[in-house]
């Protein structure tokens, strides 16, 4: 995979500055200590004119307009003109730096398409092939330098009358472990960054294939449960025609009568959520558009599911500075929090408990239950489409397909928040949403 060159600059601008600081330091000591006659004047300039053109970078950087591979490339070619100016006046290719034409080659072969790589291995080939004809000799080394330089030759085994032949060996035996440090800690700072920027990449990638993946299963669900809440209107519209006429048949039976009226309500909440069901793709934009108070949210989701819940008891606490921040009434909120509500209904109609806090920052909304308890293993799975916790006759009662749970959490990541599942002190499980206020009081995207 190709690293952007938008990304890729920046570090350029960086190396630079190192290689401009390095530049200037073997100057010095090159004209300082070892007292090497060289020619300043061009190649001070050259450094100068470098760090400038960096200076220009930099502030490129901060522009809107977009960085091209074309433009990276024309960077690189600037770093090796440079490094050629300065090694022509310092040897040529007999300097042990000229090996450093390879640091902008690596950067290109890693960061750019391969026709630009090409390029750049010809114009580094070209420049080097120049300084092998063309070049200013380094001149002989002086003092200490001189007669380590001779140690150096005898010990190669460089015979004596020789000698003046391989004048300077030490400055380049020298040079060449300079240069290999200085090369080595490059290849190895920009390398290692650029592998981890590359790690990072195929993170996000993997991450955004896991979200395509479950944006598709979810569409697939969807699509279901539009064609199923359309062919459920039929029977449910019999049902109700039926109870009807069984409650006026009945009217002198009260028990008889009053699970008829029970049952007529229950069927009447069905075709309701049904027809909110076929609405809500046209409505969810007008619904998040509405704001209520969060308290006042929570309070109508738990009326509305004790009506589709009559049997089952809970015991809610709502704990928050007053008065509560307004949320966006956000209809797949809603359904995703229902689902949790009857998840713990399913496994112990008695003994729940809803707890709700919130602060500046977000809202924790804690449901709890009296059921038999979840285990690591469980929760791990849990989420997963068409994996349930039911089975044999709770499984039929509740109608648990493995799908509402993997819904909930699709829709609360949507809303940047989790859902956890733990054991309850005392048996049962907690199960614990915690969302940021502020996607909360805004539409999700």
């Amino acid at each position: 995979m190709i690293q952007p060159a938008a990304s890729l600059l920046p570090r350029l601008v960086a190396l630079r500055r190192i290689a401009v600081l390095a530049q200037a330091a073997v100057l010095l000591l090159a004209v300082g200590w070892l007292q090497m006659p060289l020619p300043l004047a061009p190649m001070i300039g050259t450094t100068v004119a470098l760090a400038l053109f960096n200076l220009f970078t930099q502030w490129r950087l901060q522009q809107a307009r977009p960085v091209g591979d074309d433009e990276l490339l024309a960077q690189l070619l600037v770093d090796v003109g440079a490094l050629g100016i300065l090694l022509y006046h310092a040897g040529g290719s007999s300097n042990p730096f000229v090996s450093l034409f390879l640091v902008p080659l690596t950067v290109a072969a890693t960061a750019l398409p391969a026709r630009h790589a090409w390029l750049m291995a010809g114009a580094a080939t070209l420049v080097y092939t120049f300084l092998m004809f063309w070049n200013l000799p380094l001149p002989a080394p002086h003092g200490l330098m001189a007669e380590l330089d001779a140690r150096l030759a005898r010990a190669s085994g460089i015979a004596p009358e020789h000698a003046g032949h391989a004048s300077g060996f030490a400055l380049h035996v020298l040079g060449m472990w300079l240069n290999f440090v200085v090369s080595a800690g490059v290849v190895a700072f920009f390398l290692t960054r650029m592998a981890a920027a590359l790690r990072r990449r195929e993170q996000e990638l993997a991450a955004a294939r896991e979200a395509a993946l479950k944006n598709e299963q979810i569409l697939a669900l969807g699509t279901l449960a539009a064609g199923a809440a359309h062919q459920l209107g039929t029977p449910l519209s019999t049902m109700a025609v039926v109870l009807r006429e069984a409650e006026l048949a009945h009217a002198g039976d009260a028990e008889l009568a009053e699970d008829l009226r029970l049952l007529r309500a229950q069927v009447d909440e069905c075709k309701k959520i049904l027809s909110q069901t076929l609405a809500s793709a046209g409505q969810a934009r007008d619904d998040a558009s509405r704001q209520m108070a969060l308290d006042a949210y929570l309070e109508r989701l738990l009326e509305g599911w004790q009506l589709i819940r009559p049997r089952a008891a809970i015991a809610a606490v709502l704990d928050g500075p007053r008065p509560a921040p307004r949320i966006a009434t956000d209809r797949t909120l809603e359904q995703a929090l229902l689902n949790l509500l009857d998840n713990a209904a399913d496994a112990s109609p008695d003994g729940l408990e809803l707890r709700a806090r919130w602060d500046g920052g977000e809202v924790v909304v804690d449901v709890l239950d009296r059921g038999p308890g979840i285990d690591a293993a469980v929760a791990a799975r849990i989420g997963e489409p068409f994996f349930s916790t039911k089975t044999g006759a709770a499984a039929d009662a509740s109608g648990g397909l493995g799908i509402g749970f993997f819904l909930t959490n699709a829709t609360l990541e949507r809303f940047g928040g989790r859902v956890e599942l733990t054991p309850r002190d005392g048996g049962g499980t907690r199960t614990r949403v915690t969302l940021p206020l502020a996607r909360l009081q805004q539409a999700p995207t």
